[in-house]
C-alpha cells in the first residue's frame, strides 16, 4: 500500500506532499512506535518537532 500512496505522490499537485514516519519509544513497554503522516512541504519541520 505504501508504494501506492508515494507513486500518487508524484503527479500534479502531489509534488507538494512528502509522507514522513516518525519513530518513537513507548514509555509503557519501551518499544519503537511509528507514526506516519502526508505533511505539506512547508509543515516537515513541524511534525517531526512535535511530540
Amino acid at each position: 500500500m505504501a508504494k501506492k500512496v508515494v507513486a500518487t505522490l508524484k503527479i500534479g499537485s502531489g509534488k507538494l506532499f512528502t509522507k514522513c514516519i516518525r519513530m518513537s519509544r513507548s514509555d509503557k513497554t519501551g518499544a519503537y512506535q511509528f507514526t506516519e503522516e502526508i505533511v505539506h512541504n512547508d509543515h516537515v519541520k513541524e511534525f517531526f518537532n512535535k511530540k
